[in-house]
């Protein structure tokens, strides 16, 4: 017979969810009552367990399985009727959305801290996916939110620890436990997907591929679908073994992180196509033989070709970036005659666009790029993709890249990371130059004339909500950009990101190096917002 535990609880300070769920320093998470008041606050913000399915699995970061664990008790105290659980605790994000959608889940507890570094001195992350399979709007993690600041009790079955391990159905205090094999029902979306009869022929014909699973979850998915169902060669896939803190590395597919991959697709032997994914796989990174291809091109790319691979051969309805992402794919998008979209940074605002038919494929300049096959970004989705391009095309990614850019003219792009700023210095920042937009009109900054300045809002025409402050943005008169924004994503201190964008006419120098190309805008960002008073030389990161 099942006991139930109600067991008192005292609220904790700073459990609100962010545009990803909740982030926090790992060792937080682990004290006594914080998951706990956090699960009980998510099933009160949905109106209860009762009688509920989920889905739960993370990435494998350091207190994943005893996480889920506490899950799986209070999941059956609060009367859930069945749980769906990845074998080992392991489900990729885009691989839960999917379990979401296709068992028709009332929603899914996702455990990740996405591409922030792993172990019990680093992060960990939980948020609540809806029955759309994407992340929770604002409405409901604002409700979770008040729910923690007044929680008094939680609940908690009195049982032993589920055993993970083994894929079958387990009976836990009358809530049925499904364990499944992670990987099998995504690769048969995959599947249905691309066309692999051409993709499998390209490695067949001596196509060499590189895919860096940076030791995170992407790694299992990567070798069934690659190694095994595509047939390139066992060893294509590197770092390929999820760990508790990804082999003490940095889980963000970016060419800082993803070293490793950098260094071999830069050299004289180098593989025709590379690619990495980060810590729950929702991420990507594209790189050619010596060329790095930064997310807003990808996503420009991907939905200018979309329609080489089969899900896609009637065309995309529409295209989706986040605001801070270049202007590329809304030059595809004029030249396909289809809508496009911008919207504030964060999967969940494409979630409408989605449900309603209004896009296909949706991109953030931070490497996430996903369609309407799931509700969030895709890493190996994107990945696939331009493997079903390459083998139609027969082209290598110099080649189409210089296509595409003589086509659509190339939007030169970088983004200037100042990480674990002391948040009032950065606030202080953002707060004055907010203050100075309006007259910023006219002016001149390292040669450029500002030509309007704002912060952005975004209406959505979907449900009508309105989304403000999402970030500062200075057009100039020659058609650069810069946009200021706070990151919501990081768990210590805050992180300033200064999203630097030119165009070049498809006549241009089209392969210049970006920070070169942008030099004049850099200084610019610079002046404007007085960067100097960081204490920084530079950037901490730049992609």
């Amino acid at each position: 017979m099942m006991t139930i535990k109600t067991v008192q609880a005292t609220p904790f300070a700073g459990q609100k969810p962010g545009t990803s769920g909740l982030r926090k320093k790992t060792r937080e998470f682990m004290q006594p009552g914080f998951l706990e008041n956090f699960v009980q606050s998510i099933f009160a913000a949905i109106d209860g367990a009762e009688g509920k399915t989920f889905v739960l699995g993370g990435d494998g970061r350091f207190f994943n399985t005893d996480a889920i664990q506490t899950i799986l008790k209070m999941a059956a105290a609060n009367g859930a009727k069945r749980v769906i659980v990845g074998q080992g605790g392991l489900l990729s994000t885009p691989a839960a959305s999917h379990l979401i959608r296709k068992y028709a889940a009332d929603g899914g507890l996702i455990l990740s801290a996405s591409h922030n570094p792993g172990g019990i001195d680093a992060d960990f992350g939980l948020k609540f996916n809806g029955a759309n399979g994407g992340p929770a709007p604002e409405a409901l993690t604002a409700k979770m939110l008040a729910h923690s600041q007044e929680i008094s009790e939680y609940k908690i079955a009195d049982v032993a620890d589920i055993d993970l391990a083994t894929c079958g159905t387990q009976d836990v205090a009358g809530m049925v436990v499904e364990v499944i094999d992670p990987v099998a029902d995504y690769a048969m979306l995959m599947e249905d997907l691309f066309d692999f009869d051409a993709i499998r022929d390209m490695f067949e014909g001596g196509f060499r591929m590189r895919f860096d699973a940076m030791h995170a979850v992407t790694g299992p998915y990567a070798k069934t679908l690659l190694e095994t169902r595509l047939g390139a060669p066992v060893g294509t896939v590197i770092n390929g073994e999820p760990s508790p803190d990804f082999g003490k590395g940095h889980p963000d597919p970016n060419p800082v992180w993803a070293k490793t991959l950098m260094t071999e697709m830069m050299g004289d032997d180098a593989p025709d196509f590379g690619a990495a994914s980060d810590g729950d796989g929702d991420r990507n990174l594209i790189v050619g033989k010596g060329l790095y291809v930064s997310p807003s091109d990808s996503l420009a790319v991907l939905a200018a070709n979309a329609h080489l691979a089969p899900a896609y051969s009637n065309g995309i309805a529409g295209v989706a970036r986040s605001m801070p992402t270049s202007s590329a794919s809304d030059r595809v998008a004029e030249a396909l005659r289809i809508a496009s979209y911008e919207t504030p940074t964060g999967w969940k605002f494409f979630g409408n666009l989605l449900d309603a038919g209004r896009v296909t494929i949706c991109g953030e300049e931070s490497a996430g790029t996903g369609s309407d096959h799931v509700r969030e970004k895709d890493g190996l989705w994107a990945v696939l993709l331009w493997l079903n391009i390459l083998a139609v095309r027969k082209q290598s990614v110099t080649e189409i890249m210089a296509d595409h850019w003589q086509t659509y003219g190339r939007d030169y792009y970088s983004r200037h990371d100042y990480e674990a700023l002391p948040s009032e210095l950065a606030t202080d920042l953002m707060e004055g130059l907010a203050a100075r937009l309006a007259d910023l009109s006219g002016q001149d900054f390292a040669g450029l004339t500002v030509e309007s300045a704002d912060s952005f809002a975004y209406h959505d025409p979907v449900d009508g909500s309105d989304s403000q402050n999402q970030g500062l943005r200075i057009f100039f008169k020659d058609g650069a950009r810069i946009v200021f924004r706070l990151s919501g994503t990081g768990t210590e201190g805050a992180t300033l990101r200064v999203y630097l964008q030119r165009f070049e006419a498809g006549t241009g120098a089209l392969f210049d190096d970006p920070q070169e190309a942008l030099a004049q805008v850099i200084q610019a960002a610079h002046d404007i917002a007085r960067l100097e008073r960081l204490g920084r030389e530079g950037p901490d990161v730049r992609t």
